[in-house]
C-alpha cells in the first residue's frame, strides 16, 4: 500500500442557511448549506411553493394571465355546424 493515501479527516462545522449547525467529520474544514433535514420540506412535512426568481409573474407578464383560458361550448358548437353546413 502506498503511505499517505487517504486524505486527512478533522472535525468540522456544517452550518445551514436556517441556522442549524452539525459537527462531523470531512476533509473540509468548514461547510455551509443551503438547506437541511431541519429546514427541508420532505423532512418537515411542509409543502411550500418557492418562487425566488419571480418566474411566475414575469411569465404572466410576458403572456398574459397564468389561468388556463378555455373556450366557450357555444363557439365551439358554432364552428362545427358551419364546417358541416359548408359545401365541399
Amino acid at each position: 500500500m502506498k503511505a499517505d493515501l487517504h486524505p486527512e479527516y478533522q472535525i468540522t462545522t456544517i452550518t445551514c442557511t436556517c441556522g442549524a449547525v452539525y459537527e462531523t467529520r470531512s476533509t473540509v474544514q468548514n461547510l455551509k448549506v443551503g438547506i437541511c433535514m431541519q429546514c427541508h420540506p420532505f423532512f418537515t412535512g411542509e409543502q411550500r411553493f418557492v418562487d425566488t426568481a419571480g418566474r411566475v409573474e414575469k411569465f404572466a407578464k410576458r403572456y398574459g394571465s397564468t389561468q388556463a383560458r378555455r373556450a366557450d361550448k357555444t363557439e365551439e358548437v358554432k364552428e362545427e355546424s358551419e364546417a358541416a353546413s359548408a359545401p365541399a
